[in-house]
């Protein structure tokens, strides 16, 4: 019952040669710059589609993956090191004013996925231009992160372990960001910047990456028979995650005027979802436990709220339509059973008791690596 929102890994770029703004000193020098250009391209003819290569030789230069997904992280990932390795000669928050003069000559742009433009652009992605290595940096991670996302849902239906752990990666990921990455670019943002570059985005997609890694987790957890009451404050786990991201969601706003509702939609959407799964979950167990009211009770309140709202585009709205179904079809055989059987009152309003939630999913830690090569660049022209 997962909704899919694919947008945070459809970022774009602009072609960046290193080599060609930074002078370098030695040999050396030189090569670790080639070689960062080198390992940046196949990461933009992947995202850009540019790429001609075969299959074949995909699997063959990644190491034998296959999937497209775990190829392009490995991309990056032979990728970071390498700009990690530059951040200290580089970034223009302490260094030199002609190292600050070659960044800006990268020109480094990059598309949004979450932008307003984004979805009603059509003649082609719109690129924002911030001259600053630190948004190159997160730009990347964050395309890491959306790309973890879709192989944590590629591998859902044959290991949900996996699955789960990847999402808490991704999660991990965007927490960096959020908290080590993101924070000192703020001051140097221009008015007009994709809502990738602000930390607080990162925050919201890396508490839904632990909303999914639990939501994964309740799969396993129903294939082992755990109990309706625990089912019900894992699912209503998730809406907590879901409901402090679309909290942020409403601060980020007044940041970011260009942020598309569809992310908000997404998490809304999510939550409501959870919410009557949990609900369900709760009923059964009120029912089991001899109060069927109660259970009628708290069906007819959450199948009158997730109503309120229903997604106008597939694959969402058959989605959300099924886990309404199901949810009236349990709702209709509790009331036929109490009517015939119990007569029980239907409690409704402050009368029902309230659901319980338990968070049980945490995010893996990133930690980045750097490759350890002294650099030396001319400071003079």
């Amino acid at each position: 019952m997962m909704l899919h929102f694919v947008q945070p890994s459809k970022l774009k770029t602009k072609k960046i040669v290193f080599e060609d703004v930074y002078a370098a000193c030695d040999s050396a020098t030189l090569e670790h710059l080639k070689e960062l250009s080198s390992k940046r391209k196949a990461i933009e003819d992947s995202i850009n589609e540019s790429s001609f290569i075969t299959e074949a030789i995909a699997k063959e230069m990644s190491g034998g993956l296959e999937s497209r997904y775990e190829q392009d992280v490995h991309k990056i990932e032979q990728y970071l090191p390498l700009l990690e390795n530059l951040f200290p000669y580089a970034d223009v928050t302490n260094t030199n004013y002609r190292m600050a003069q070659c960044t800006a000559a990268l020109k480094i742009r990059w598309s949004s996925a979450l932008s307003t433009s984004s979805f009603f652009n059509f003649k082609g992605p719109k690129f924002f231009q911030i001259d600053n290595l630190r948004f190159e940096l997160g730009m990347t991670l964050f395309l890491c992160g959306g790309i973890l996302r879709e192989r944590a849902l590629e591998v859902l239906s044959t290991d949900l372990v996996q699955s789960a752990t990847i999402f808490r990666q991704a999660s991990g990921i965007y927490q960096h960001l959020a908290q080590d990455v993101l924070p000192p670019l703020q001051p140097a943002l221009p008015l007009e910047k994709p809502p990738e570059a602000l930390a607080a985005v990162s925050t919201i997609m890396s508490l839904i990456c632990l909303a999914e890694a639990q939501a994964v987790t309740i799969r396993k957890a129903e294939e082992k028979g755990t109990s309706s009451s625990l089912l019900a404050k894992l699912h209503h786990g998730v809406t907590l995650f879901l409901e402090e991201a679309i909290g942020i969601f409403h601060t980020v706003v007044t940041q970011c005027k260009d942020i598309s509702s569809r992310l908000l939609e997404f998490m809304y959407f999510c939550k409501c979802l959870h919410e009557l799964k949990g609900q369900q979950y709760h009923a059964e167990s009120l029912k089991a436990c001899g109060q069927i009211g109660a259970a009628i009770g708290v069906l007819c309140s959450v199948l009158s709220n997730v109503k309120k709202k229903i997604p106008g585009e597939e694959p969402w709205k058959s989605i959300y339509q099924k886990q309404i179904e199901d949810a009236s079809e349990v709702l209709r055989k509790f009331v036929h059973e109490n009517d015939f059987v119990w007569h029980e009152k239907i409690p409704s309003g402050d009368e029902l008791p309230l659901p319980e939630g338990n968070k049980i999913v945490t995010f893996k830690p990133y930690s980045p690596k750097r490759w350890e090569t002294p650099l030396a660049f001319k400071r003079k022209m």
